[in-house]
C-alpha cells in the first residue's frame, strides 16, 4: 500500500504503519518488531480484558463500580463524572463525557479484585497470550502497553473478527453508551455528541475527527500521545495501526485525516 510510505514525512524517529483484514494482511511500512509506547490504544487491551471478564461472570457491566451512583459501564465509557486523572468526581454520572484515565483504571482494578490476581496479569492470561502477543503492559492500564506494530495489526484483526469474546459482546462495546452526552475529544474540541462505547472510541459523525473523512460511522478505536493509534472499520472491512516515538502534536492534527483519507482511498472507498 502505497499510502503507508506517508509516515515517513512526519519526523519521527521511528514509525511503522499496516493494515489488515480479518483474514490476512494488506500492506506494512516501517519496523514492524520494534516495541513502541502506545499510549491510550492500551485502553482497547484493557476493554477487551474487561469483556472477557463479563463474559466469564467475574464482572457485570452494570455493577457499582466508581463513584457513588456509577457503574462500571459508566467507567469504561468516560460517563462516571470522573476527572482525567485521580481525584474526586466533577459531576454526577451520566451528565457528561469526561475523558478519565482514572476511570478506566478504575474498572481494570476492580477486574483484578474479583479475578483475584493483579490486572496486569489478567491482561495477560485473557488477552496478551491468547493472540500471541510480544509486547506487555508497563503501568497503567489506561496507557501503559509497550509492544510492536505486530501486535497492534493482531488487535486490529481481532476486532474485525473477534474469538476472545462474541461478536454480540463487542457489538455493544463498539455501540454508543449513555446517548447524547457531550464532551471534549482530547485535543479535537467539543463534540455534540461525544460518542464512546465500552473503551471504545467512536468515530460516528464526529468533526473534525482523526479518520477520515470517508471512514464510515462505524468505524471505532482510539488514539495516543505518543503519535499512535488503531481504527477499525467493520464497513470496509480494514484495521489500519500506526506506532510512532514522536509525541502527539499539530502535527498529527494536519497528517493523520489526510494519511487515513489515503489508505481509505486506496481501497477504492
Amino acid at each position: 500500500m502505497d499510502a503507508l510510505s506517508e509516515i515517513d514525512a512526519w519526523g519521527a524517529s521511528t514509525a511503522a504503519a499496516g493494515v489488515v483484514r480479518a483474514d490476512g494482511e494488506l500492506g506494512v511500512h516501517g519496523p514492524r518488531g520494534v516495541e513502541l509506547r502506545w499510549a491510550s490504544i492500551t485502553k482497547l487491551l484493557t476493554g477487551l480484558a474487561v469483556l472477557v471478564a463479563v463474559e466469564e461472570g467475574t464482572v457485570d457491566v452494570d455493577e457499582s463500580a466508581g463513584p457513588t451512583g456509577s457503574t462500571l459501564r459508566h467507567l469504561l465509557s468516560h460517563a462516571s463524572g470522573l476527572p482525567p486523572d485521580e481525584g474526586p468526581p466533577l459531576m454526577a454520572p451520566g451528565r457528561r463525557r469526561v475523558y478519565s484515565n482514572y476511570g478506566i483504571e478504575l474498572a481494570a482494578s476492580l477486574v483484578g479484585d474479583r479475578a483475584g490476581m493483579p490486572f496486569g496479569d489478567y491482561l495477560q492470561a485473557s488477552v496478551v497470550e491468547p493472540l500471541g502477543l510480544a509486547g506487555a503492559l508497563h503501568g497503567s492500564p489506561a496507557w501503559g502497553y509497550r509492544g510492536p506494530l505486530d501486535d497492534l495489526l493482531a488487535v486490529g484483526r481481532e476486532l474485525l473478527a473477534p474469538t476472545l469474546v462474541a461478536r454480540e459482546t463487542l457489538d455493544e462495546a463498539t455501540s454508543v453508551q449513555f446517548p447524547g452526552l457531550a464532551g471534549v475529544l482530547p485535543s479535537w474540541g467539543r463534540m455534540d455528541p461525544n460518542d464512546w462505547g465500552l473503551a471504545f472510541e467512536l468515530r460516528d459523525r464526529k468533526s473534525p475527527h482523526w479518520t477520515s473523512a470517508r471512514n464510515s460511522p462505524g468505524t471505532f478505536g482510539h488514539f495516543g500521545a505518543a503519535g499512535t493509534f488503531l481504527w477499525v472499520d467493520p464497513e470496509l472491512g480494514l484495521a489500519c495501526s500506526v506506532l510512532t516515538d514522536k509525541e502527539f502534536g499539530d502535527w498529527a492534527i494536519e497528517a493523520w485525516p489526510r494519511f487515513n483519507d489515503l489508505v481509505v482511498g486506496e481501497q477504492g472507498a
